[in-house]
């Protein structure tokens, strides 16, 4: 059908005196063609999610509910796949980038390319958004761009985490600012080597205190990460259950919209560090200010650091537990080869019989030749049936 249509636009062109010829300007360099494609693709998909948001933000619940933004992220990842996968595999993560190079699966060189690509991607997006919900944003919160509180805004553009995981960061900040209350009270005579030392434990314990609290933090962000990277392989292990041929996009973006619903409400599943930073220093510039960094406790750099980690971790489950374990191919092949060989002694009995009967009704009008060699093109048909796979599906088939 596509050689008839490429025809048929040819005679017409023919007709009309048009010369069909390649456009003048047309990108070689691969690395070129890979990041306009993951920039694309980043930004297709970063659309569609922070536009989910924006719309159920401003909208107070009456056009979509947190759901809405679980299947607006799933939908934008799916289209962006569609947009960049055969070209640079669609990425949209730096998490998954650097995975993929610690495996690899990409070579390091790629990497900066990705990542800038991606946050180029990302902050146009955030860019996008902001301009098609402006009045919108600034209704909704009376033009007042807050990080936090009841008419926060800067969520529909990165994340940030919900308000009980600060808890054990306020406990230490009320430790250490009673123990400086009561210093302050305390007479400067009665100073004793006992309070310096009380002081120096309770800033100590607060220190730990806080670095359990970004544990916790980082444990979320690990855990999600982890979890997208350990599917991921499996969905493009072929030697295992892999995503059916085409229908990769819809099973990542499924996969974004499970871990969405099943880890979400801790800190909006901040499991793409690239997808965070680019529009966080977007809203710095577009006037929620520096208390975008500040926020959470400088809550900030935990998705940058949390997600890679959580990255390679779980890739590094799945080989494992599961890769590692793989027959090898010769003992795949010998167990194919034995379950076809019923099938094949039936095709060359069924082969034999024809090439008798054949046989007989040459011999009556004396056309052997042409029969015998007709029976070999078929057998050769039946025992080698043609199938070809270009190396640009081998290469990136089932890669997020």
């Amino acid at each position: 059908m596509k050689d008839l249509a490429q025809s048929v636009e040819l005679g017409v062109s023919q007709r009309r005196g048009v010369y069909v010829t390649r456009p003048k300007v047309w990108v070689k360099n691969e690395l070129v063609r890979v990041g306009l494609a993951e920039t694309l693709c980043t930004y297709v998909m970063m659309t569609f999610g922070l536009g989910s948001v924006a719309q159920v933000v401003t909208g107070q619940g009456a056009f979509g509910q947190y759901f809405s933004i679980n299947v607006g992220f799933g939908l934008g990842v799916a289209m962006g796949f569609h947009v960049g996968g055969k070209v640079s595999g669609a990425h949209m993560n730096g998490a998954v980038s650097f995975t993929m190079c610690v495996f690899g699966r990409l070579a390091w060189k790629m990497l900066p390319l990705y990542i800038f690509a991606q946050l180029l991607g990302s902050f146009l997006a955030a860019g996008t958004i902001y301009g098609i919900y402006y009045e919108a944003i600034h209704d909704y919160c009376d033009g007042n761009l807050t990080v936090t509180g009841a008419k926060a805004t800067a969520g529909i553009f990165a994340t940030y985490p919900a308000p009980y995981l600060s808890l054990m960061a306020g406990f230490a900040d009320q430790v250490a600012m009673k123990l400086d209350l009561r210093i302050t009270a305390t007479n400067h005579h009665h100073l004793t080597h006992s309070l310096l030392t009380l002081f120096l434990c309770c800033s100590v314990l607060h220190m730990v205190i806080l670095s359990l609290h970004w544990c916790l933090c980082c444990v979320c962000q690990v855990f999600g990460t982890a979890m997208l990277l350990l599917c991921l392989m499996a969905l493009s292990d072929q030697k295992n259950k892999p995503a059916a041929a085409g229908s990769e996009p819809a099973a990542v973006g499924l996969l974004v919209v499970l871990i969405g619903i099943s880890l979400g409400s801790n800190s909006g599943y901040a499991i793409n560090p690239t997808r965070d930073i680019a529009p966080r220093i977007f809203t710095a510039i577009a006037g929620w200010g520096t208390d975008v960094f500040r926020a959470g406790n400088g809550w900030w750099w935990v998705p940058l650091v949390a997600t890679p980690i959580g990255g390679v971790l779980g890739a590094g489950i799945y080989k494992v537990f599961v890769e590692l374990h793989h027959p090898p191919h010769s003992e795949q092949a010998e167990g194919s080869a034995e379950e076809s060989i019923p099938l094949e002694k039936n095709q060359n009995i069924s082969v034999n019989s024809r090439s008798a009967s054949e046989g007989a009704l040459g011999r009556e009008k004396n056309d052997t030749g042409w029969r015998s060699g007709h029976s070999l093109a078929t057998l050769l048909t039946i025992i080698h049936p043609k199938g070809t796979h270009s190396s640009e599906e081998k290469r990136h088939a089932g890669l997020y």
